[in-house]
């Protein structure tokens, strides 16, 4: 017999799981219904563990290193249909790891990132553990494919230290192409 508390709890957590296939439609393009149900189920977790609501989400920076209003889901979006076109345009990516490792690659910054009043700022754990890292551990948790916590490990700095497979090298770019435009329109 299920609680009424229970059952809350339990609508709840559909509910967020539906808001964040709202933010990111790019998961329904996934075949692999177990693996996009793992990346709304990760940016679900990074969520709860961070100080960040759902309005808030919509507002977080991408980046803190250059002054921007691109969003974190704006640039995660972008990076991940940029990726996309280019799987698709090579036809020899595993474009369900790159839509994930897309969608994922940044998921650690609900946790490198906090607030001081209104500004958003490095996190206490973010000081000590950068969101490539803190992402990796999320993914790993929820149960993704290894494939798909490379991806997220490796797109950064992180990633030079180890080989990294196509799909992470794709996202590794596309990541960094938005960054650098970014960079350059704030005239840096």
């Amino acid at each position: 017999m299920r609680t009424k508390s229970g059952q809350k709890s339990r609508a709840s957590s559909q509910q967020k799981l539906k808001q964040f296939k709202e933010f990111f439609p790019e998961v329904n393009e996934i075949r692999d219904p177990k693996l996009a149900d793992g990346v709304l189920k990760t940016w679900k977790l990074a969520q709860e563990r961070s100080c960040w609501n759902t309005y808030d989400l919509q507002h977080i920076p991408f980046t803190l290193l250059v002054n921007t209003r691109r969003t974190l889901l704006e640039h995660t979006r972008s990076v991940t249909d940029m990726a996309m076109a280019v799987a698709r345009q090579r036809g020899d990516l595993n474009l369900d790891y790159v839509i994930a490792g897309g969608l994922l690659h940044d998921v650690g910054k609900l946790l490198e990132y906090g607030r001081d009043g209104r500004k958003v700022v490095k996190s206490k754990s973010g000081e000590l553990v950068r969101h490539p890292v803190s992402g990796y551990g999320l993914t790993r948790e929820t149960g993704l494919p290894l494939e798909v916590s490379h991806i997220v490990i490796s797109h950064s700095e992180e990633g030079e230290k180890v080989k990294r497979t196509p799909e992470a090298i794709l996202i590794h770019h596309c990541d960094f192409i938005d960054f650098d435009i970014a960079k350059r329109k704030q005239g840096k």
